[in-house]
């Protein structure tokens, strides 16, 4: 729909397709009412997206209107939806007077709803950050920056690869991501929900740092360590305006930006994070991760700290030892559980300041930041006993606010609305003026006993009395028979059997407050709520600092709880390269399984820089190489672990490849997937590398696949010198232990007994007697036929010692035909072999010529 031809439309239809033409690209909600209506396309498209009814309103243009529209009371639910969709929407309001207006009352959009940006509490997930990112790419190189506009933290960063900005991507998750027209690789974000185009110059780099200074109130950006992030600073820019045109409000809880450096946390790319299942699982749900076993935090905010952390491993061995101190301090202490039970009343704070600095805050998020605040002096009391540097610092920082809190109690009831809309929302005795209206509003009867006295009394008339209904408003009443006592400035209002009504200024005064005093109580308790806001957020960088330290301390607290609940260590972090397991376990397959764990310990030093894994299918390999990999990694969050004892040395970067799929959409087959992962290793992986590989080479020819393997292995303990696991079917790998400095083999073993295969699930040194595949393959269900058959095939290749040939089955189908990799020499071939041609006549070479011609 265009604007052209306006006259030819409806006045409310006009102004509606000006509205609409300012905002082509979202859903329009159009206030008419009690309801948000939407049209023509926008009608047709909301119909399918929320399964509402599309329906025509009249004409216009001489044309029916497609039409679609939701009740104003339950918007967010439909708002909720089409945010998970990647859909964004302008609210559209009435800003005018319908009493004063001539023609369509005066309407603006008041705010633009997106995925990114949301900031209403139905319209999030409590425990799942929710980022708006932008991406800007030149010349190969990335800027990359993200903002949590519920807690206001603004980061940029610049990977430098595009395996890199792959894993950004995958570590963060935006919700809705900003792309310049011209970005060279859009394939990067193809998986993504919510991208939008934006205009090339909204990347400028100086308008970027203008946009940045002005919003810190700083003349540069030194302080903040961004200056020469140029890329960077593209995309937060970029970032930053868009904020502000959705919001159309100041943003004063996006105080400073930070530079995510690569250089402080260990590097995790994004098939590890896939593969590790950090907080969501290989199927995309969140059952069986990491997270699930870990977070059991109290509130929503460390809910969403704690799989920061697990996604962004630090190594800084002085933070990881402060969180190592607070945590065995609360787990020692046993003071976890108290901490958690004072935590549960501080709710999502950090949203709720957010709400705050918006000005969107409701009576109940008032209310609940009241709980918060009242609750501080119990948590500081608590603090108070643990001895943790760490803790007496989170201690400072959540301090109580005795003020604050006190305004709060005064200025809000304990059971507010849930909005401010109807009022009922500030206490009694908040504001005196206040009060004055609303006990005119609810009909207050003091003012009227008072007159009623004085006036019976004054003149003397026994049956005077005041009175009100609906229709004649406020009146006196005197009986018919003392009616000739009544003075002379008594206006008659009504006439009645018995009795006469009357009016006096005074009480003609009262009727005009009262009847205007429920609007004007409205009124100005809007006022006030808006004055409140202007009282508390002086206090808004204050609060944030409370709400960061209380995430903090809610994290610790739950791993604290874990660790003692589940018996975890503490790791030893070392800076000798090296991963020392005692008694190791993988701390999600422990919880579902309901048989005990088999714990395995792993050895990996300077000495000992690479393990073959062998063992059979089902025997463990993989869980064991990821069980390393996560207590690793939890070691590097600052987390207990779960083994008996662990010593950690540094790392850099965590690598795995485990498993792969195709990638049809980009055209990669499951083997091209599973180069690209392996090649990505060889390229970036160092000493300090925890490098997991498994089964490489599977997707390919035997030979092929196993000299893959070979060189590959080769490559990481010679070059590379990274410490790795290395699970492999390919038996020919275990002699490389005996062939390079370095290297062990260890096994998973399993017993036969007949039939079956029982699976010992133990981490033994040295390799693997065989691999149990027909066994694995029969108690998968394969049929008992081709079992037999597979075992007489193996046993005629172990004959022929090709046994390797089984990861290939030959196309011939001749029973007395063994299976080869290497084609069978052909009769010629076999003719030319037995020939000496220098014990041959002329005549006989000629001869043995037509002969072999003859066999071709």
């Amino acid at each position: 729909m265009t604007v052209q031809g306006l006259e030819k439309h409806t006045p409310m239809m006009q102004q509606y397709l000006r509205i609409k033409a300012e905002n082509p690209d979202v859903l329009l909600f159009y206030r008419m009412g009690d309801f948000y209506e939407l049209f023509f396309d926008d009608a047709k498209q909301a119909s399918q997206l929320l399964d509402i009814s599309l329906t025509k309103r009249g004409a216009s243009n001489g044309q029916p209107i497609p039409m679609a529209g939701v009740p104003y009371h339950a918007v967010e639910t439909y708002l909720a939806k089409l945010v998970q969709l990647g859909v964004s929407v302008a609210i559209c309001e009435q800003i005018g007077d319908p009493a004063t207006s001539k023609g369509p009352v005066e309407r603006q959009v008041v705010r633009i709803v997106t995925p990114g940006t949301v900031s209403d509490e139905a319209l999030l997930h409590e425990r799942r950050d929710n980022l708006i990112a932008a991406i800007f790419c030149q010349n190969g190189r990335f800027g990359y920056a993200t903002l949590d506009i519920t807690s206001g933290r603004f980061m940029l960063t610049e990977p430098e690869t595009e395996e890199a900005m792959q894993a950004e991507l995958q570590r963060t998750s935006p919700v809705e991501l900003l792309y310049p027209e011209d970005f060279p690789l859009p394939g990067l974000f193809s998986h993504l929900k919510g991208t939008r185009r934006r205009p090339v110059w909204e990347f400028e780099l100086e308008t970027a740092r203008q946009q940045l200074t002005l919003q810190f109130g700083t003349r540069d950006l030194v302080g903040f360590g961004v200056e020469q992030a140029e890329f960077g600073l593209c995309a937060a820019g970029c970032l930053l305006q868009y904020v502000k045109d959705t919001q159309r409000t100041a943003l004063p809880h996006i105080r400073a930006i930070t530079r995510d450096s690569q250089d402080e946390s260990v590097v995790l790319d994004a098939a590890t994070r896939r593969n590790l299942e950090l907080t969501q699982n290989l199927a995309g749900g969140t059952d069986n991760t990491l997270a699930s076993v870990l977070d059991h935090t109290a509130t929503p905010m460390g809910s969403r700290l704690l799989k920061r952390w697990l996604h962004q491993p630090v190594r800084n061995r002085q933070q990881l030892n402060h969180r190592l101190d607070a945590i065995g301090n609360l787990k020692d202490s046993g003071m976890f559980a108290d901490l958690a039970d004072v935590l549960r009343h501080m709710g999502d704070l950090e949203r709720i300041l957010a709400r705050l600095a918006l000005r969107s805050a409701r009576p109940r998020d008032l209310a609940r930041m009241r709980t918060a605040l009242q609750h501080l002096p119990q948590l500081a009391d608590l603090l108070t006993e643990l001895n943790s540097a760490h803790i007496r610092q989170l201690a400072e920082y959540s301090q109580p606010m005795d003020e604050l809190c006190s305004l709060l109690e005064r200025a809000i009831i304990e059971n507010p609305p849930v909005v401010i809309r109807d009022g009922g929302v500030l206490a009694p005795g908040y504001n005196a003026e206040l009060d004055e209206w609303r006990d005119l509003a609810d009909g207050a009867t003091k003012f009227l006993e008072e007159l009623e006295a004085s006036e019976r009394e004054r003149h003397d008339i026994d049956s005077l009395k005041v009175g009100f209904n609906q229709v004649h408003g406020f009146y006196i009443q005197i009986s018919r028979g003392q009616s000739h006592k009544v003075p002379s400035h008594y206006v008659r209002r009504q006439t009645l059997k018995n009795a006469e009504r009357y009016i006096i200024p005074e009480l003609k005064a009262h009727e005009d407050k009262v009847l205007n005093s429920k609007s004007k109580a409205l009124a100005l308790e809007k006022k006030l709520w808006e004055e409140l806001f202007d009282l508390l957020l002086p206090n808004l960088a204050q609060l944030q600092q409370t709400a960061a330290a209380l995430s903090e301390l809610d994290v610790l607290a739950n791993l604290a709880e874990r660790a003692d609940t589940l018996n975890y260590c503490r790791p030893h972090l070392t800076d000798q390269a090296g991963v020392e397991i005692n008694a190791g376990r993988h701390p999600v397959v422990e919880q579902v399984l309901d048989d005990p764990f088999i714990a395995n310990p792993i050895s990996l030093h300077q000495d000992r820089r690479m393990l073959i894994i062998t063992g059979p299918n089902m025997g463990g390999k993989s869980t064991y190489m990821r069980q390393t990999a996560l207590i690793a990694l939890l070691a590097h969050v600052g987390s207990y672990v779960p083994a008996d004892a662990a010593t950690i040395g540094p790392l850099d970067r965590i690598f795995t490849r485990i498993g792969a799929s195709d990638d049809l959409a980009s055209g990669r087959s499951t083997f091209m997937v599973e180069m690209t992962e392996t090649a990505n290793i060889l390229h970036n992986a160092t000493e300090n590398s925890l490098v997991l590989m498994d089964e490489i080479g599977r997707g390919t020819s035997t030979y092929d696949g196993l000299s893959l393997a070979w060189a590959s292995a080769e490559w990481l303990a010679e070059k590379i010198a990274a410490m790795t696991l290395f699970a492999t079917h390919y038996f020919e790998l275990t002699e490389l232990p005996s062939l390079l400095p370095g290297l062990a083999n260890v096994h998973l073993d399993a017993i036969e007994h007949g039939d079956e295969i029982a699976f010992m699930h133990a981490v033994q040194e040295g390799a693997a007697s065989k691999s149990f595949g027909l066994a694995v393959a029969s108690l998968a269900g394969v049929p008992k036929s081709v079992i037999k058959r597979a075992k007489q095939k193996l046993q005629q290749l172990e004959a022929s010692g090709h046994q390797q040939a089984i990861e290939q089955p030959s196309q011939q189908s001749s029973d007395n035909q063994q299976l080869s990799l290497i084609p069978e020499p052909s009769e010629v071939e076999e003719a030319l072999t037995r020939l000496n041609p220098d014990e041959l006549t002329p005549r006989q070479a000629l001869d043995e010529l037509y002969r072999l011609k003859a066999l071709l």
